[in-house]
């Protein structure tokens, strides 16, 4: 077994026994007469040790993805990771300006980890979708609907795929939160202002993002596909990143349009899907699909039959002033199904105060432990598979 498949079970484990009340005293179960004590287990090997405990805070920790200001990492953060109580850190144009102090940041990071009891890497992320949407300097520098327009749109969205993929990678960062699966209505809508949606064409869509995907998958570097259930209707100025947005669309319009393109991405093993703050009132007019149970358990694991691993838009989005504080709404997001809690704020106090919500939830019942400990070990699965 793996040391990375160990890490995993151990994730999973500990979250189904964390905050528990004691044991009984060794080899005497509540209430039963003594059993023998087990047989001594054998010595793991020097090439093969057994990981780590995980904490309650590193179980929380590990389920949250962090940011911060500036192009220098903080104390404060790699001391985190170190730790081994942070799932990823999520990378913006303030991080990314300066090419050489980027890449001294991401060695640092990736060093923190190496020191952590985490023998997985970091998932380290980006918004790499093409055109206006980039993060780092240069490939691919075509918009999603330029290449939806282009002579071959097949050819061209494993090309930009290709070259998201190695842009990443070449600069250590393994993760993209792209493509995008929304479907644009209107020219100039939201999704469409800075051309982010491949076409009008439900079917055109899923095939130029699953093709996107898998050849960004060959450079070692994970896809997101976005915003489940879809933002292609969204007029334009309606952005949650500001504040709150309903989308009043028929289910069977969201089913055949919107959610169409995700069948083709799930298949093509597209490992993370990030949930819209948008509220969808033929799904749960009370919530949004990133805190909706009816929208993550119902729509995308039940209906889509998606096994990866959900992610959360920024929690810090406009759109969920109602839904309380940081340490409310990532609970609220873990409760409904999210896997994985974007903490984009520039601020390594918001992935704290996050991941100490987590870990009270857990200690007292307010979060499901077994539903907990599935989410630990998509994520754990997630960054075994990585570099």
């Amino acid at each position: 077994m793996s040391s990375h498949t160990r890490w995993t079970i151990a994730c999973f484990v500990l979250l189904l026994t964390a905050c528990t009340t004691a044991p009984s005293p060794a080899g005497r179960p509540p209430g039963g007469p003594a059993t023998p004590p087990p047989s001594p287990r054998p010595s793991a090997s020097p090439a093969s040790p057994e990981p780590a405990p995980v904490s309650p805070e590193q179980a929380a920790g590990q389920r949250v993805v962090y940011s911060y200001p500036g192009a220098v990492p903080p104390d404060s953060l790699l001391a985190t990771v170190r730790e081994g109580r942070a799932a990823g850190v999520i990378f913006f144009a303030e991080n990314t300006a300066d090419p050489a102090a980027f890449r001294t940041a991401v060695d640092r990071l990736t060093e923190a980890q190496r020191q952590s009891p985490v023998d997985a890497p970091l998932l380290l992320m980006t918004d790499q979708e093409g055109g206006a949407v980039r993060r780092l300097p240069g490939a691919p520098e075509l918009s999603a609907r330029q290449v939806g327009e282009s002579a071959d749109p097949v050819g061209t969205a494993a090309r930009t795929g290709a070259e998201a993929g190695g842009n990443l990678a070449a600069a250590g960062l393994n993760t993209n939160l792209a493509p995008v699966l929304d479907v644009y209505r209107t020219p100039g809508d939201f999704i469409d202002t800075k051309q982010r949606s491949y076409g009008r064409d439900p079917s055109a869509v899923a095939t130029l993002a699953s093709a996107f995907a898998t050849a960004q998958r060959t450079a070692g570097v994970a896809a997101t596909a976005k915003h489940f259930p879809g933002l292609g209707s969204a007029p334009a100025g309606s952005n949650t990143d500001t504040g709150p947005v309903t989308l009043t669309l028929p289910l069977e319009t969201l089913r055949a349009v919107d959610e169409a393109p995700y069948p083709a991405a799930i298949a093509a093993g597209v490992p993370l899907v990030m949930l819209s703050w948008a509220v969808y009132p033929a799904l749960d007019a009370a919530r949004p699909a990133g805190l909706s149970p009816t929208v993550v358990g119902g729509e995308l694991r039940s209906r889509l039959g998606f096994r990866g691993v959900t992610l959360t838009d920024a929690l810090e989005a406009g759109a969920l002033t109602a839904f309380g504080g940081t340490g409310e709404r990532a609970v609220a997001a873990a409760a409904a199904g999210m896997d994985l809690l974007l903490c984009s704020a520039r601020d390594t106090a918001q992935g704290d105060e996050a991941a100490a919500a987590l870990a009270r939830a857990l200690a007292d019942g307010s979060l499901d432990r077994a539903e907990s400990a599935a989410a630990s070990a998509r994520v754990a699965a997630l960054r075994a598979g990585l570099r």
